[in-house]
């Protein structure tokens, strides 16, 4: 879960760590205000959940009052457009004004997880203010990193290592090693998928400001942290999103017209791949996990069918701990409510599978059984181009 820019500054402002002077606006009237307390030069910064802000234009440089009015326009209530958003683009719902400050030196700092290594990284770049992975393409010379592990933490001389790299001394040597030890015991506690500073400012007063942070939570991690997950924006997500996760499914609408019903997210990236292959778009991302309740999966298939791009449902089911009979009862149930009319693609396999195949066969509703993987979702392909063609 990724939070928000000024959000992540309150965390560190938390954690003893220096941020600019600033405030959330979320019209031009309450902008405008903020823009006078805190007196030009100041920043605007389009608050989105989405990097490379700055080359988009959602960062703004006020040197003056009388500029304040028409460039907030530029911003507020606009979508705002970067490498990361696509075509779609996101919302700019509320910026955050800060003091601007004179930076002396702009470093990189962060805390990651290096899948290919199995390991912990912190990062530091004697180029701040970048994209790290095009400073590690460009310049990787100007690059360090040290690796850990969750149960031994950086150590001290991991964190002098990288202090050193940045060329700090004095009173900035000291205060980037406290720096370091706070965020990465808070990156180690909160599970964290990433950290990031940057750029961290070296004042001319050789203090040590973070001048924009970045945050991404591991979704996993959330339950055991209330008040992180608290923070999460729920204005740009679905309504049929938020209802999945009343009952832990993990839902995600797409754009194409093939519904899919899954459990683990392996088999339903596979089960999407498929779809595409034969030339179909999968309408969701469906996984019912492996803890589901008959209630639950009625739920999932309420939700998926109930959409009115889907034209088919692809039922695709491994049965281990969750049972296919489980999941063929929580199908029928719900789809002799609406008396369905949509063709739902079944593919069982696993636990119960009999049992399963028996209540979808006898259930007298659109049902197609499919024992082989590939030739389901080819014949899920098949029906929604036919529902195409006669429509």
């Amino acid at each position: 879960m990724l939070i928000y820019e000024y959000q992540a500054k309150e965390i560190l402002r938390q954690l003893g760590i220096k941020i600019p002077s600033g405030e959330v606006g979320q019209n031009s009237k309450e902008i405008i205000e903020i823009v006078k307390k805190l007196s030009p030069p100041v920043v605007l910064k389009a608050q989105v959940l989405s990097g490379g802000r700055g080359k988009a234009g959602g960062i703004i440089l006020l040197k003056n009052q009388e500029e304040a009015e028409y460039r907030i326009q530029d911003l507020i209530g606009k979508k705002l457009f970067t490498n990361q958003t696509g075509t779609e683009g996101l919302e700019v719902r509320k910026i955050l004004v800060e003091k601007a400050i004179k930076m002396a030196k702009e470093f990189y700092l962060g805390l990651t997880v290096d899948r290919r290594k199995e390991k912990l990284a912190a990062i530091v770049s004697l180029k701040g203010g970048l994209e790290i992975e095009a400073v590690s393409q460009d310049n990787p010379e100007l690059i360090k990193k040290e690796y850990f592990y969750p149960d031994t933490g950086l150590l001290s001389f991991q964190q002098r290592n990288l202090a050193y790299f940045l060329e700090l001394q004095g009173d900035s040597f000291n205060l980037f090693l406290d720096y370091l030890e706070k965020l990465t015991d808070f990156f180690l506690t909160h599970d964290l998928k990433l950290l990031e500073i940057n750029p961290l400012a070296l004042t001319e007063d050789r203090e040590l400001v973070a001048i924009d942070a970045k945050m991404d939570f591991d979704d996993g991690g959330l339950p055991r942290h209330q008040e992180i997950s608290r923070l999460e924006d729920l204005s740009g997500v679905s309504a049929e999103e938020i209802e999945a996760r009343q009952y832990h499914l993990n839902y995600l609408r797409m754009k194409g017209q093939i519904g899919c019903l899954v459990n683990g997210a392996g088999l339903a990236m596979a089960t999407m791949d498929l779809i595409k292959l034969f030339g179909g778009e999968p309408a969701n991302f469906l996984d019912i996990g492996g803890g589901v309740t008959e209630e639950a999966v009625g739920k999932a298939f309420e939700i998926l069918i109930k959409d009115v791009q889907v034209k088919v449902a692809l039922i695709n089911i491994f049965g281990g701990i969750v049972r296919c009979d489980l999941v063929a009862k929580g199908i029928t149930d719900y789809a002799k409510k609406i008396s369905l009319k949509k063709p739902v693609v079944a593919r069982l396999e696993g636990t119960k599978v009999i049992e399963g195949k028996k209540i979808l066969s006898e259930s007298g509703l659109p049902f197609y059984l499919v024992d082989d993987f590939e030739k389901a979702a080819e014949l899920a392909v098949s029906l929604s181009q036919k529902s195409n063609n006669s429509g």
